[in-house]
């Protein structure tokens, strides 16, 4: 099948490449194993389906923990500098609470709108299926409806009767509640919480559903956590990498050499935590939405902590103590940071939005991040670039403690060292956490070691890479066949179309990410008319809302998991059948 974020119907059939599945995990996949997830369609093809444990869910805990405890603390400083009579510096700290967080919940509730309205007449993505296999069921959608028909020979399911006026009046009653509940949660800036909270329900009904709606459940939880990561990567940036510098630049105005109250140094921690968590929450949840990537275990999130942890922390000190000292100055710097980091970001032609806006919006905030953190934009190996960066940050830290160290009396100021050696020192074991996490923990293996094959299924009899009846572009250097040799002459005493040995024979080189593992090629398909957006972007049927409604109903429907198949680029077979079928 072909699905089209623009609502176009097309049709399709069995393709050679391109093969995705929507969600995948699995109890080995999920864990510290080595064993990796599979896409929902695994258990249809024989082998375990996602499942949901208990340490996804001791997460998803964490992760409220976190959120709550950085807003907290943050209100319970703004409240006490009130108290205090400091009303610019409660102006400022409630400034970088409540900002971030309306931002945050209008788009929040933007999602909630488009994944919840349901316009009568309008023309929704029609979209139709052809299966892999000849005996298996067709099934077709249109504006996101549950109905589905069979083949000859299979029991036939038509569309839902009518419903009785009393199921309808139920039905707008739930939907109105729904609504009113949706705009109090956000009006009370708890938009995250609920998604959390969701995310955590769909996971848990998972794990206790029948097999079809298990998938059904994990799909939908994998989808929430997508949304919810996205969420609170944003609000971070925007509100708690702000704050954190805000509060140590204040702290050292306020307390030189001397020790900082209890309360700012709550708030800051937890600033520094919740950055350092959202960070590795976001890459787990990224890597577990891709079948072409193996999942990150939790002792690789834990090491992503502890490696942004001790960055950050080196990079917001150098920031706060440059700031205290030279305000005007830092502000520049900060600006020109900005500015570069995102033309980096910008040149390097990312691809994670639907449109051209969105992407520009998207690469001004990556230049927010890059002002802390790294953070990988770009397909491919990242270690030069992100050298490159830490090189960068390493020369900026230096030169703005560096700056602050001189304004200070080098005889007698013995706290000043001290600083100086603590910004040194965390980013020296935030670098080593980093190591530690390529070395060791890193799904594909450890960076000086052998890497761990492409397959997300190891014990696989098969080969990972594209089928072999694959149509693959041929070398440009190669002559066009004539007619004579396609009429089967011969040509120079040789029967055309004889394989002939090369003169030269280049050896393949490994792919530069993990190819997927080997294709089902039973049960239902859903085609997405779109090129698959390579990793660290995440797949369209998580970007595009209207396309993953439809992906939801399509699988919901199904008697068997369908698996996606986005349209391969490379292969003239693919191309050809678009041409002649959209």
């Amino acid at each position: 099948m072909a699905a089209k974020s623009d609502g176009a119907a097309a049709a399709a059939g069995p393709g050679p490449e391109g093969a995705a599945g929507a969600a995948r995990g699995s109890a080995g996949g999920r864990g510290d194993a080595a064993a990796a997830a599979g896409s929902p369609g695994a258990a249809a093809a024989g082998g375990p389906g996602p499942r949901y444990e208990l340490r996804d869910c001791c997460w998803v805990l964490c992760a409220l923990l976190v959120f709550f405890s950085d807003g907290a603390t943050d209100l319970w400083l703004a409240a006490s500098y009130y108290l205090q009579g400091q009303r610019t510096y409660f102006g400022l700290t409630l400034l970088f609470v409540f900002l971030p967080s309306l931002v945050v919940q209008l788009l929040s509730f933007r999602w909630f709108v488009y994944d919840y309205t349901e316009p009568a007449g309008a023309p929704g993505p029609a979209v139709s299926t052809k299966d892999s296999g000849p005996s298996e069921a067709a099934i077709g959608t249109k504006d996101s409806a549950a109905a589905f028909r069979t083949k000859e020979g299979s029991p036939e399911l038509g569309p839902r009767p009518a419903p009785s006026s009393a199921s309808a009046y139920r039905r707008r009653c739930c939907r109105l509640c729904i609504w009113l509940l949706q705009t109090l949660v956000h009006l009370l800036q708890l938009g995250q919480v609920w998604r959390y909270l969701r995310a955590l329900y769909l996971g848990l009904q998972s794990r206790w559903r029948g097999e079809r709606l298990r998938r059904h459940f994990y799909w939908r939880m994998l989808f929430e956590s997508a949304d919810v990561s996205m969420l609170r990567l944003l609000e971070t940036f925007l509100r708690s990498a702000p704050q954190l510098v805000l509060q140590l630049s204040l702290q050292l105005s306020l307390h030189r050499g001397g020790a900082p109250d209890l309360l700012p140094a709550l708030s800051t921690s937890a600033s520094l935590v919740s950055l350092a968590w959202t960070l590795a929450s976001y890459q787990k949840v990224l890597r577990d939405s891709r079948d072409d990537k193996r999942p990150l275990s939790y002792k690789g999130a834990v090491a992503q902590v502890l490696w942004h942890l001790f960055t950050i922390a080196a990079r917001s000190l150098a920031f706060a103590l440059f700031a205290s000292v030279y305000k005007l100055y830092f502000g520049i710097f900060i600006v020109a940071h900005w500015c570069v980091m995102t033309f980096w970001v910008i040149q390097g032609e990312t691809d994670f939005c639907m449109s051209k806006w969105e992407e520009i919006i998207y690469n001004m905030v990556v230049g927010i991040i890059y002002i802390f953190c790294w953070f990988n934009v770009k397909e491919g190996r990242s270690r030069r670039r992100m050298a490159l960066y830490y090189c960068i940050v390493l020369l900026e830290n230096a030169a703005l403690t560096g700056f602050w160290y001189s304004s200070r009396n080098f005889s007698t100021d013995f706290h000043s060292l001290i600083l100086v050696c603590v910004v040194a020192s965390s980013f020296a074991l935030g670098i080593f956490f980093m190591c530690v996490y390529y070395c060791l923990l890193h799904p594909n293996g450890p960076m000086l070691g052998p890497q761990a094959p492409g397959c997300i299924f190891p014990q696989s009899p098969g080969s990972c890479g594209p089928p072999f009846d694959a149509v693959t572009s041929p070398p440009r250097s190669l002559p066009r066949t004539t007619g004579a040799e396609r009429d089967g002459a011969t040509v120079g005493g040789e029967r055309a179309g004889t394989p002939t040995p090369p003169v030269f024979q280049v050896r393949p080189g490994l792919p530069p990410t993990p190819v997927a593992r080997a294709l089902r090629t039973e049960g239902p398909v859903i085609r997405i008319d779109l090129p698959r957006k390579k990793y660290p972007a995440w797949d369209a049927h998580f970007i595009d809302r209207r396309l993953r409604k439809t992906i939801l109903a399509l699988e919901y429907s199904s008697p068997a998991t369908p698996r996606l198949q986005y349209r391969s680029v490379g292969t003239s077979q693919e191309l050809l059948e678009y041409e002649t079928t959209v």
